[in-house]
């Protein structure tokens, strides 16, 4: 009987190790600056976790999904870079970058329906977000018919 319930303590534990180390683990994809790019894209919602101007970074592994819809590809990779808000002429432009955000399709991670949700300081080093409550609960609630996908190709032209 004790062994049983090392066991399942033991799954349930190797289970969610991959959640719990993505963000300490995993590094910021090289060259994604070279990726495509979306428009800039402002929230002015100061409540909000994105409250500033963002852009998102799309590799080629994601990109005919994101055009056409459906299931991503293992290896899709999403890169947000925010940026806080402050006005020149009137118009709201980039602000000093605020941080960055990682969403890489990753079959490992079920707990996160099969994508690696990792933040990162604006310096691109990890910020300890949690990847359930931050990222994960936010993508199931807004995009759950877009395999988590919450931006839109629409919305990077």
């Amino acid at each position: 009987m004790k062994r049983i319930i090392l066991m399942t303590v033991a799954a349930a534990i190797f289970a969610a190790a991959p959640v719990a180390m993505a963000a300490g683990t995993v590094s910021l994809p090289k060259g994604y600056e070279k990726w495509e790019k979306s428009k800039q894209q402002i929230v002015t919602d100061k409540k909000s976790l994105f409250y500033g101007i963002h852009y998102t970074y799309v590799n080629s592994k994601a990109m005919k999904t994101y055009k056409k819809g459906g299931t991503y590809p293992e290896g899709s990779m999403f890169v947000v870079v925010q940026h806080g808000i402050r006005q020149e002429g009137g118009k709201p432009v980039p602000g000093k970058k605020s941080m960055i955000v990682l969403m890489k399709k990753d079959r490992r991670y079920k707990e996160t329906g099969g994508w690696l949700f990792a933040g990162y300081t604006p310096q691109g080093k990890p910020s300890g977000i949690d990847p359930v409550k931050n990222c994960y609960e936010c993508h199931l609630k807004d995009a759950p018919d877009r395999d988590l996908v919450i931006s839109r190709y629409a919305d990077f032209r």
